[in-house]
């Protein structure tokens, strides 16, 4: 870890930092919530290790990058511009693209915008969704799954930063990081009921890591994070231009099959039942790991590391 040198950029109007190791083609790698460039730290050592120059920023909103107050500054047109400034910071022209999570959102929209820069991608948890043009996220969301549902609860601003402040930085990290039953995220209340189970904290995880994590948490809180999610509808309205677009991108997708997303209402039906490659034309596979839950890079950090390192060095 101590080989990892971390830098800090001016771009887009705000800072980026990010850290990086080797050297060679580049892998950019994008965390998800509530999460950090540290949560790739074992990728990042081991795409070096293979002859990769490896970069990893705290996305906007996150540890040590800027974090803009409004929501509305959360749009991917914001972060695909963060990342774009960051790779001309770099004279750096093309990348492998892998993202989890919220970063594996971004992702999509990186390879929707600007795929000249992207070789390939390997996206983890969160598969590509396509704009449904008949109505917002929120509103659909909302229709399914309740005003219960985590994502809704996540809204109003105050609301959620009160929860995730119920209990101290690390306790909650631990309680995130280590939820390995996906119906807690999926019913009424479900955020009170993971709140209120007790974290166990697993092999692949260290109190070192709780810490890390926790000490950045601990000073910006989670607002970053939640902005995201409350910038959703003015993403709805910003992305029309795209709707019906296809991901032209050379794709892999890896997922756990206790992972929340994975158990989403329709998801296994879109991601086997032919929709995904309709809109995802270039997606050479799919991989589902058995046992794994959502925070899989971190989970199975050899076992990614090496599907992300077979599939990048076909390109």
């Amino acid at each position: 870890m101590d080989k990892i040198q971390h830098s800090t950029i001016s771009t887009n109007g705000i800072n980026i930092h990010f850290a990086s190791i080797g050297s060679g083609p580049v892998v950019l790698f994008l965390h998800g919530f509530p999460e950090l460039w540290y949560s790739w730290r074992h990728q990042l050592l081991f795409l070096a290790s293979k002859g990769f120059r490896a970069i990893a920023p705290d996305l906007r909103g996150f540890g040590d990058s800027d974090a803009p107050p409004s929501p509305s500054s959360y749009t991917p047109h914001h972060i695909v511009g963060d990342l774009i400034g960051l790779l001309d910071h770099l004279g750096i022209d093309q990348v492998f693209l892998v993202g989890h999570d919220w970063g594996a959102m971004m992702a999509w929209y990186f390879c929707l915008f600007r795929p000249d820069r992207v070789k390939a991608l390997v996206n983890l948890s969160v598969h590509y969704t396509p704009r449904n043009p008949a109505g917002s996220p929120l509103a659909v969301t909302r229709r399914y799954l309740g005003d219960d549902f985590y994502i809704c609860k996540f809204q109003e601003p105050g609301v959620a930063e009160a929860d995730f402040g119920s209990v101290d930085t690390a306790t909650m990290m631990k309680k995130f990081l280590t939820m390995r039953d996906p119906r807690p995220a999926i019913i009424p209340n479900g955020f009170k009921t993971l709140l209120e189970t007790p974290e166990i904290l697993p092999s692949w995880l260290t109190e070192e890591d709780i810490e890390y994590f926790a000490s950045k948490f601990s000073k910006t809180g989670f607002t970053g994070g939640f902005n995201y999610y409350r910038a959703l509808d003015i993403t709805w309205e910003l992305t029309g231009p795209w709707s019906r677009a296809q991901i032209k991108v050379p794709t892999k997708f890896i997922v756990g099959d206790l992972d929340l997303v994975y158990n989403f209402p329709g998801a296994k039906e879109y991601i086997h039942g032919g929709g995904f490659k309709k809109d995802v034309p270039l997606l050479e596979d799919v991989v589902v790991i058995e046992g794994a839950a959502h925070f899989i890079n971190q989970e199975k950090p050899d076992e990614i590391s090496s599907l992300i390192y077979d599939f990048i060095t076909k390109f």
